[in-house]
């Protein structure tokens, strides 16, 4: 039977690859194909476009309807400019901690997987457990697509998709989604003392950053609210923002980052429209006046759509069985469930670890979580099993 102790040995192997999202995954998933290969299970891969990275899926059992996905993301956030106390890329434990960066978002769950592979292949299972592992998670969800598609394609239909990112092993059934969108804004360049003859780009994405916060505000003071959610409403901020040269030039262009965290059945593309007419209609035409060539090019440049809550869905059922916890919980991150959803799978959020520890400095999980995370596993193969 797997034990903590398998887990943590995997979790350490996974860890010591630095699949952060800009690098390549190649080799952490080269390691998974290994593991599959020494108990009889082959692996397929999707590829990115340039080869660098891949998402990997393959089927312990009969391929048959009725099985299980259990789907996590390999990538990791940098840890650039952030004051680690261990080496993020080696497991540390201490206090009854394991440290590492993804240790909690989200390597634990796989981890856990690969090590439960040899009580999988020895319970011949009658219904298959698929591992869906994906690239690019934690660069707007952009990996999994073709992973989806493949799995819609070649696999009977399965019972139900687990995502494993961080919950404390609650059973999760909501998220909300994200889009993120990028805003080019041009002026014209002049002396700052002449502002007849120009118009600074850095002034013109402060009217923008104010149609945001305005947008921001009105949500939360609107009625349009979920307390499942925290917060219980959409939000969106402005996080990324470049522009100018110097302090005398009116700033001829500035780029302008912002996302949108919308709540199941709020359509995010709304907010950009009335972003787009507040540009057409307001800031544009002022700033032409003395910039005529003044422009505002906007790029939605990433999004994942909200997983819905589905009440008594098949795979809320099986994970409130294995768990034992009936209480309804939504997550404000976003996440790749939406995306298993939206493609007509039954899906819910449910692994190991906190989010109050993802994407910090020292990240880490219990070991309760992992004692946890390893029963979970066990509790779904003895489940499958009969």
């Amino acid at each position: 039977m797997v034990s903590v102790t398998d887990v943590r040995a995997e979790l350490a192997r996974l860890i010591a690859f630095p699949t952060v999202s800009r690098d390549s995954n190649l080799q952490l998933i080269a390691y998974v194909q290994e593991r599959l290969k020494e108990h009889g299970v082959e692996a397929r891969l999707v590829h990115n476009e340039d080869n660098t990275k891949a998402n990997l899926l393959a089927t312990i059992g009969p391929m048959v309807e009725g099985g299980v996905v259990l789907s996590g993301h390999t990538d990791v956030v940098p840890i650039d400019d952030q004051d680690w106390k261990t080496d993020p890329f080696a497991l540390a434990e201490k206090d009854g901690k394991l440290f590492g960066r993804g240790t909690c978002d989200m390597k634990c769950f796989i981890a856990t997987s690969i090590a439960a592979l040899p009580d999988m292949v020895a319970a011949n299972l009658p219904v298959p457990i698929h591992f869906a592992f994906s690239y690019d998670e934690e660069v707007g969800c952009a990996g999994v697509p073709s992973l989806i598609k493949l799995i819609r394609k070649e696999l009977p239909l399965p019972r139900a998709v687990i995502v494993g990112e961080p919950t404390d092993m609650k059973v999760v059934t909501a998220h909300k989604g994200v889009t993120a969108v990028n805003a080019i804004i041009t002026g014209k360049e002049a002396h700052s003392s002449q502002t007849q003859l120009g118009y600074s780009a850095v002034m013109a994405a402060g009217r923008l950053i104010q149609c945001v916060a305005d947008m921001n505000a009105e949500n939360a003071a609107s009625a349009n609210k979920d307390p499942h959610f925290e917060p219980d409403h959409t939000t969106m901020t402005v996080n990324v923002i470049q522009g100018g040269t110097a302090l005398n030039i009116m700033a001829g262009h500035c780029n302008l980052t912002w996302d949108i965290r919308s709540l199941p059945g709020d359509d995010p593309q709304s907010y950009i429209d009335r972003f787009e007419t507040f540009c057409e209609e307001t800031v544009l035409p002022d700033m032409r006046k003395t910039a005529p060539h003044s422009d505002i090019d906007i790029q939605v440049r990433a999004g994942t759509p909200a997983l819905q809550f589905e009440t008594d869905s098949e795979a809320e059922r099986l994970c409130r069985q294995l768990t034992g916890d009936n209480t309804i919980r939504a997550a404000s991150y976003a996440a790749e469930a939406g995306q298993f959803q939206e493609a007509g799978l039954s899906t819910v959020i449910c692994g190991p670890g906190s989010i109050a520890q993802a994407h910090q400095p020292n990240e880490f999980i219990t070991l309760d979580q992992v004692e946890l995370g390893t029963r979970f596993m066990t509790n779904l193969i003895e489940k499958l099993a009969h």
